[in-house]
């Protein structure tokens, strides 16, 4: 079928590979993006456009004003909807704009799904990505086709829009403070004279071990901060978090902090768009011991 795809990032470009390869017509639009030199796709002026011309719509995109532009500002998707076509959100934005924003597109006629993803890039280029679906199982069933060529994990989390959204900032919440538990037991190791590497090792063998530990934990030690997933989008998925947990009155302490040390890394140069592993460097600075880059 005709996908129409905006948002060509570090995740979007080869999940819209995945779908081409698959033998699917995949339209799209330029922002911020390049198209890349491997993907075959129609290039049109405007989200308007692409919606006019596709049966289905996903956006893969960085926050939720970027979400609200693309759908409904001037030139927007929704003014190229009608009946029949189906909008797919596979950004991680608020589960509330999330509900606001399926209430527009059904006005339409079209259908909605929320469906962010969680693996990152190397699961985006695998086609191994979880993904986590709020709406209609009418709806997630006519997408499911399209789900499987991009993930392994897909799940309905719930027939109201925002319940894929939900989802997605629980494991962000997990993530995030796996990271800094992960962090602060190898800095703990280090500055008690042990290497960390050896103890990484160790506890990988040990109901300790995850996939953050072995991961993020050989970034942390191997110094590699380039991002995977970049500090900045882990901050703006945690700030959803606690929005939502004072909407509904839960405590969140421990996200409260992972947040404030990630913001700490924020505050170095180019801090914001190094891999979110890279929150060891606030826990380093605030024991005055660095990771070793050096195997014993």
């Amino acid at each position: 079928m005709r996908i129409g795809f905006i948002g060509l990032g570090v995740m979007g470009a080869p999940m819209a590979r995945h779908l081409a390869d698959a033998g699917h017509e995949i339209v799209t639009v330029l922002n911020r993006s390049p198209l890349p030199t491997d993907l075959k796709a129609t290039v049109v002026a405007s989200p308007a456009e692409l919606a006019r011309m596709s049966e289905i719509v996903i956006t893969m995109l960085p926050d939720t004003p970027d979400v609200e532009r693309v759908l409904l500002g001037q030139n927007g998707v929704l003014e190229g909807l009608s009946a029949g076509k189906l909008v797919i959100d596979m950004s991680s934005i608020s589960p509330i704009a999330t509900a606001e924003l399926a209430a527009k597109i059904r006005e339409a006629g079209a259908g909605y799904l929320d469906a962010p993803v969680s693996g990152g890039e190397v699961g985006a280029k695998a086609a191994s990505l979880t993904i986590m679906v709020g709406g209609p199982a009418a709806e997630f069933e006519r997408a499911l086709p399209i789900f499987e060529k991009l993930g392994r994990n897909i799940t309905l989390i719930g027939e109201q829009n925002g319940a894929g959204q939900t989802c997605k900032i629980a494991n962000q919440i997990i993530v995030a403070l796996n990271i800094e538990a992960v962090a602060e037991a190898l800095v703990f190791a280090g500055k008690a004279g042990c290497d960390p590497a050896r103890v990484r090792s160790a506890l990988m063998g040990g109901f300790a071990s995850s996939r953050v530990l072995e991961v993020h934990g050989e970034r942390m030690i191997a110094r590699s901060f380039a991002p995977g997933f970049r500090i900045r989008l882990h901050q703006k998925d945690l700030n959803l978090a606690l929005e939502s947990a004072r909407a509904l009155g839960v405590a969140l302490p421990s996200t409260a902090m992972a947040q404030q040390l990630m913001n700490a890394c924020s505050g170095r140069p180019d801090g914001a768009e190094a891999d979110h592993s890279s929150l060891v460097r606030a826990l380093e600075v605030l024991s005055d011991h660095e990771l070793s880059k050096e195997r014993n």
